[in-house]
C-alpha cells in the first residue's frame, strides 16, 4: 500500500477543533469531554452552541460540512475531533472528495465518522484515529467504564519514536499471529461503503470490525456482503469488537461470537473477538489506521502498533 501521510503530534497546549459531522450530542456531555481533554494539557475549541439541528442530524448538510472542512484546513488547529456518531457523516463526503488534500492533522472518532477516515486513506493517505470522541468517550473519563483508555490515545496521538502493544482483553477465535495495514471501522458503515469511491481497499489488512445493537443475523448478512464482495480477501488478520447490545431475539439462536466464529473461522487467518474498540462499555483504545500493525490471538490477544502514527 502507498505510504500513509502522517499528522503532527500533539503538543501541550495544542488546540483541538470540536465537530459535529452527523448528529448532534448534548452539552453538557461535550462540556464534560472538554474537561478530560484539558486535564489531558490541551486546549478544545468549544462548539457553537446548535440551535438549528434537524431531525437526527446536528443541522444542515452545508453547515456541517463547512464545519468539517474548515476545521480541517484550520493552520492553528493540531486536532479534530467528533463530538460524536450518529448519522449523517456520509452527506458529506462527495463534497470532501473534491477538496485538495491540506496537511495532515489529527482526526478521532468512531461508529458513524468511519467514512470520514475511509475517505481520508482512500483519498489522501491520512493515518486517521478510532477512538473517542468528545460526547462519547471522553466525557466518562480516563480508564473509566464506557470512557477512553489513556494510555492508547495518549501513545497514537503524540509518540514519534518506535511502537507499542495493545491488550486487547478478548479471546481468540481463531489463533496465530499476522501482520498487515491497520484500518477498519464500524461494521455497518464499512458495508455501505461498499460501491462507493471511498470504499477501503482490504488486502493486506488487518481490518478492526466493531458495531453496536444489531442482531446476529445482521452480523452474519454484512460479514456474508464483505466477504460475497471481496472485501475479505487479503486480510491478514482481523480484531473484533465486543458489539454491546446484540443478543439475539429472546435469546434463541447463535450469538455474534458464534456468527463470526463459523464466517470468519473459514478465512484460516488470525482472530480475536471481544477488544474494547469502538462501542463498548468498557475504557476504549484507540486504535490508528494507516500504520502497520501485528496481530497475535493467543491468550487475550495483541495488537502491536509496529510504528509510529504521528510525526514530530
Amino acid at each position: 500500500m502507498p505510504s500513509p501521510k502522517k499528522p503532527n503530534a500533539l503538543r501541550p497546549g495544542a488546540r483541538i477543533r470540536i465537530i459535529s459531522p452527523a448528529s448532534p450530542a448534548p452539552s453538557d456531555r461535550i462540556h464534560r469531554g472538554m474537561g478530560a481533554l484539558i486535564q489531558l494539557g490541551y486546549q478544545p475549541e468549544p462548539q457553537t452552541e446548535r440551535c438549528d439541528s434537524i431531525g437526527y442530524f446536528s443541522s444542515s448538510q452545508s453547515s456541517r460540512f463547512a464545519e468539517l472542512s474548515n476545521a480541517l484546513n484550520a493552520k492553528d488547529v493540531a486536532a479534530v475531533i467528533a463530538s460524536r456518531g450518529g448519522y449523517g457523516s456520509s452527506y458529506l463526503l462527495a463534497e470532501l472528495a473534491k477538496e485538495k488534500s491540506p496537511q495532515p492533522k489529527i482526526f478521532c472518532g468512531f461508529s458513524d465518522t468511519t467514512v470520514i477516515s475511509c475517505l481520508l486513506w482512500k483519498k489522501w493517505r491520512w493515518v486517521s484515529f478510532y477512538g473517542p470522541m468528545v460526547a462519547a468517550g471522553f466525557d466518562s473519563g480516563a480508564d473509566a467504564p464506557g470512557g477512553f483508555e489513556c494510555d492508547s490515545f495518549t501513545r497514537a496521538t503524540t509518540q514519534v519514536r518506535g511502537g507499542w502493544k495493545l491488550a486487547l482483553n478478548g479471546e481468540p477465535l481463531c489463533e496465530g499471529h499476522a501482520s498487515g495495514i491497520l484500518l477498519g471501522g464500524c461494521l455497518t458503515l464499512l458495508q455501505t461503503s461498499i460501491g462507493t469511491p471511498w470504499e477501503l481497499d482490504t488486502r493486506g489488512a488487518i481490518l478492526a470490525i466493531e458495531d453496536r445493537g444489531v442482531r446476529p443475523y445482521q452480523v452474519d448478512r454484512m460479514l456474508m456482503h464483505l466477504l460475497q464482495a471481496g472485501k475479505l480477501r487479503g486480510v491478514r488478520g482481523i480484531v473484533l469488537g465486543d458489539f454491546p447490545d446484540c443478543d439475539p431475539l429472546n435469546n434463541e439462536g447463535p450469538t455474534v461470537p458464534e456468527v463470526c466464529s463459523r464466517i470468519l473461522g473459514a478465512l484460516k487467518i488470525p482472530v480475536v473477538w471481544g477488544a474494547p474498540v469502538g462501542h463498548t462499555k468498557r475504557a476504549m483504545l484507540t486504535l490508528p489506521f494507516g500504520v502497520c500493525a501485528k496481530l497475535t490471538a493467543r491468550g487475550g490477544g495483541t495488537l502491536e502498533i509496529l510504528e509510529p502514527a504521528v510525526k514530530s
